[in-house]
């Protein structure tokens, strides 16, 4: 604390204010040898004094009195005299800087915080453990207060799992409930006396000093509205390291239903509430959640009040009339009242005139709805009667007319519509592109639980795209949300759901394989069914449970199936999937008798799943955990992700027969081998793991928290439907409904939509001009390569459209090149071929490309050699068994090879030279013969007979020393 740094003294104590004691105690003589405590405050003389600290570099050395050696005084002489930069560190952190729409669900945003890596600021934090010294500053848009218990604002979950320092909470009235952990190890909470108000937006401030509390609600304006203080002798635990922080909800608790705004944290000090520096962004969004609200109040009002006065009986017919002349007949035979007894203003008639027209064509005679059931019930019809317009032939050039009406709807509390118009300002489908009301009905549909709006949410801030920040925690909220209700919706097999099936619009095989239940192929189906075909029975009955294949779902004729092929045929999977059906009363009557004859009988056949529904029987039913646990045991042994879950749970709840407590760590291990396995649950479990790092074997990981939530996202019924609703318009040619069903699953972040989507606008490129503002192409083909599961055929679309150019997009080669490579590591022989094209013509490839696809550039230095490598890749990845135009390009290069090899050897010098000399021999001989046969004055000799001559030149080549001789 005196001396600075050096060789010896490795850590001096950092202190920002020293106090120094002293004092005298009074010791008898005859206790001089008993230990005594010496207590300042019973001492005889007493004082302190406060002393100046200096910072650690003002410090002098000290001299130690020794002499190091050589080699360490050199190594100290270098560093003597540095002062060592501290990293650029601020306790103050914002933890939310964009709006986050909470639903009140059990999800919420998780933050952890690490230890500071500047020294002084973490010994700081360390000091203040027993004494906090903290604010946390809020802004909330209050919709409801709690409807029951508490509601999470924000906590601190510590390592057992445990509400720790701070805990915030929202009750029933709407006052403010904050509970602390105290260093005695217990709880201590408290009340505000004020209330928060609803539907405006403030700020919370929160500040912790010591055992004193300050508790302010502050104004847009910032001027404080509420003020508390409360003040504990008690010391609070705090350590902000150990654990996690949640904002909204969670596995424990509720979070609120409110919009939070930006949320600023100061680790190390207390602020006033002037001096806190959170202020509300995006003032226009800000602006358009207060003024949405404000509408739909004066809708619901309406809505509420219209339905009052036709349920008023004779008093609302007075003020009722029939368009029709014929009141009489009208009248007579039952014709609909139209009510206009309107008691609203002429303004607000006109502001709502499309509302009212559609209240006088609804019948409000039903008996039974309370009023927010009415309103809701206006709500869905008003977007089914545009969702119908909408899927019309030449729908969408309707657009501007339908827009007022899904806004209607949306305040009705039907947050379908919500989504229609986040969608349609987003992508400027019919109208002009605002970015601003798409994140309005974006996050209006999210707080309203609209699964497709929660999904838009998380995809965007997963992708950081469409001017939304990059922000995984708060992604992780939106697509764990989603992922726990896909959980959930599986087990019911109600509402519009479909199963989410992977089927590329490029694939004709599978487009072939789509059918009705009078299409050929279920018609096939059903007659190999009927004939005791256990394959076909199996297929028919899965196809009409979950509503696969283009099949409308029916689970009481897939029970039929389930029960005819468990009875004629004995398969052991159909005698299974009967029995569940049976215990969990899906589709028919519950019989847990026959159910658990049929699970046994099945089990008995060694079918994995059927031992682990006998494990689920004792489990649930007996409440026989040894039981369960032998069975499970042996059907994880077969291999089945459902046992490896279960027995996970068991460690979990601390019921594992022989194993006293809860065991998280060995429960989080089953849970990690059913993740791995595809099941649901144990996947959701394994990725709160990766968000919170809680837990030894999982290390926090952000991102692999979301690709796993998010992957369980995408298989919800829900977004199903609408997939196989926008698939079904494909199929029949209608393309407005097939284009509006594509953008609505597209946005939610699912891949094979956006592919999908992306080859309609190719198909159909007149129509995706004049209804979509964005590049319908570009956008989603670029959406679809920035997934995991992203394939081939749409890194090799985005690499041709970077290396040709694209519209308005310049060319790009390096990215072309990289967009080439990822295809031919997804296995794609085309990948290899364009990479090799690119440099046929000249181009060179990155070194760390080729490092991405493994090729050692050493080995490869020369382009001859690197062309080789990527034709034969090609062809090792391309159907060896029939000719490919890989196998030709490789065929091809050998032969260049080849004839290079020929035409720059030394042999064809050689031969060259050779066959030039035969050939310029013959062609003078062959010139002297005609020039000698050619010459009139030649001798008499030529005159004579064929035969002499032959003669002489036979005796002539025989005797060749003799000249030939002429006269």
């Amino acid at each position: 604390m005196v001396y600075r740094d050096d060789y010896i003294i490795r850590n001096s104590i950092i202190v920002h204010s020293v106090i120094l004691y002293a004092w005298i105690s009074h010791k008898p003589v005859s206790s001089y040898d008993d230990e005594q405590n010496e207590d300042y405050q019973d001492a005889v003389a007493k004082n302190y004094t406060f002393l100046e600290a200096v910072p650690p570099f003002e410090r002098p050395y000290k001299d130690h009195k020794v002499c190091l050696q050589w080699g360490a005084d050199y190594l100290w002489m270098l560093q003597a005299n540095r002062i060592p930069q501290c990293p650029h560190e601020s306790d103050g952190i914002q933890i939310l800087n964009f709006m986050y729409a909470s639903s009140g669900e059990k999800t919420g945003i998780m933050k952890k915080f690490e230890q500071f890596e500047n020294r002084e600021l973490e010994t700081v934090r360390q000091h203040q453990i027993d004494f906090p010294m903290f604010t946390v500053s809020i802004w909330l848009y209050l919709l409801h207060h709690c409807e029951k218990d508490l509601c999470g604002i924000l906590y601190f979950i510590d390592p057992k799992e445990m509400y720790s320092t701070p805990a915030v909470f929202l009750n029933e009235e709407g006052y403010v409930h904050i509970q602390m952990h105290l260093m005695r190890g217990d709880d201590l909470a408290v009340k505000t006396s004020f209330s928060l108000p609803l539907k405006q937006w403030f700020r919370l401030d929160l500040s912790f000093k010591g055992g004193q509390i300050e508790v302010s609600s502050v104004g847009k304006n910032l001027k404080r509205h509420h003020h508390q203080s409360f003040i504990f002798r008690e010391d609070f635990y705090y350590d902000d390291t150990a654990g996690y922080f949640v904002l909204g909800g969670s596995g424990y608790v509720n979070g609120i239903e409110a919009f939070f705004g930006p949320v600023k944290y100061y680790r190390l000090n207390v602020l006033e509430t002037e001096q806190i520096s959170n202020p509300l962004h995006d003032k226009e969004t800000v602006e358009q959640i207060e003024l949405y609200y404000e509408r739909c109040m004066d809708i619901q009002e309406i809505v509420y009040e219209y339905r009052y006065i036709v349920r008023q009986g004779e008093q609302a017919q007075k003020n009722c009339y029939y368009e029709n002349h014929y009141l009489k007949l009208i009248h007579k035979y039952g014709e609909k009242s139209k009510c206009d007894a309107f008691t609203w203003g002429k303004e607000l008639k006109e502001k709502y005139h499309t509302l009212f027209k559609l209240l006088q064509e609804m019948d409000f005679s039903a008996p039974g709805e309370d009023g927010s059931d009415t309103v809701l019930e206006v709500g869905r019809r008003i977007f089914e009667k545009v969702a119908k317009g909408l899927s019309s032939a030449d729908g969408l050039s309707n657009m501007d007319s339908s827009v007022p009406l899904l806004v209607d709807s949306s305040c009705c509390g039907y947050h379908k519509a919500s989504y229609f118009l986040a969608v349609i300002f987003e992508t400027g489908l019919g109208v002009p592109v605002d970015h601003t009301k798409g994140l309005l009905y974006s996050l209006v549909g999210a707080q309203g639980n609209e699964r497709l709006a929660v999904m838009n949410l998380g995809y965007k801030h997963y992708q950081g795209i469409n001017n939304y920040p990059l922000d995984l925690e708060l992604s992780y909220a939106y697509y764990s949300n989603i992922a726990i209700k896909t959980s959930l919706d599986q087990h019911t097999i109600k509402g519009e759901q479909a199963f989410v099936e992977t089927i590329r619009l490029m694939d004709d095989e599978l487009l072939k394989a789509q059918t009705k239940e009078n299409g050929d192929v279920f018609m096939w189906l059903k007659h190999e069914a009927t004939r005791g075909n256990a394959a076909a029975q199996q297929r028919l009955a899965q196809m009409l449970f979950w509503g696969q294949q283009g099949v409308a779902k029916n689970p009481e004729a897939a029970v039929e199936w389930y029960a005819k092929g468990a009875i004629e045929t004995e398969d052991p999977v159909l005698i299974y999937d009967y029995a569940i059906v049976l215990f969990k009363g899906q589709g028919v009557k519950k019989n847990t008798k026959l159910a658990l004859e049929l699970m046994k009988k099945a089990a008995a056949k060694g079918l994995p799943q059927a031992v682990n529904g006998l494990g689920w029987y004792y489990h649930n039913f007996k409440r026989d955990y040894r039981k369960a646990a032998e069975h499970w045991l042996i059907a994880e042994e077969l291999g089945n992700p459902d046992a490896s879950y279960n027995l996970g749970v068991l460690y979990l709840d601390g019921i594992y027969p022989g194993v006293p407590g809860r065991n998280q760590t060995v429960a989080a291990r089953y849970f990690y081998k059913a993740a791995q396995g595809g099941h649901i649950e144990g996947t959701l479990r394994c990725s709160l793991y990766y968000i919170t790092g809680n837990m030894e074997d999982f290390p926090r990981d952000p991102e692999k928290a979301v690709i796993w939530a998010k992957h369980i996202a995408e298989k919800n019924g829900y977004l199903g439907h609408v997939i196989r609703k926008a698939l079904n318009a494909y199929l029949e040619l209608s393309w407005h409904e097939a284009l509006l069903h594509y953008v609505l699953a597209a946005e939610t972040g699912i891949e094979v939509s956006q592919s999908n989507l992306a080859h309609i606008c190719e198909e159909r490129p007149d129509l995706a001009r004049k209804y979509l503002a964005t590049d319908c192409v570009w956008r989603y083909y670029n959406f679809s390569v920035s997934q995991v599961n992203a394939p081939s055929f749409a890194y090799l679309k985005m690499g041709d459209f970077y290396y040709y150019g694209y519209q308005n997009h310049s060319k790009d080669l390096e990215l072309s090149m990289r967009m080439y490579a990822q295809a031919a590591l997804e296995g794609d022989s085309q990948g290899f071929f364009n990479l090799a094209l690119v440099i046929e013509e000249g181009n060179s490839i990155p070194s760390y490309i080729l490092d991405h696809l493994e090729i050692d550039q050493a080995l490869h230095s020369s382009n001859t050699s690197l062309l080789q490598e990527l034709y034969y890749r090609c062809w090792n990845n391309s159907n060896q068994e029939s000719i490919s135009p890989c196998s030709l390009a490789l065929l091809y290069f050998y032969m260049r090879v080849f004839c290079n090899n020929i035409l720059h050897s030394t042999l064809i010098y050689f031969m060259g030279t050779f066959l030039l000399s035969i050939l310029v021999a013959f062609a003078v001989q062959y010139f002297q013969s005609l020039s000698g046969n050619s010459n009139e004055d030649a001798t008499r000799l030529v005159q004579q007979d064929e035969s002499t001559f032959s003669n002489d030149l036979v005796q002539q080549e025989s005797n060749p020393q003799n000249p030939l001789v002429t006269s």
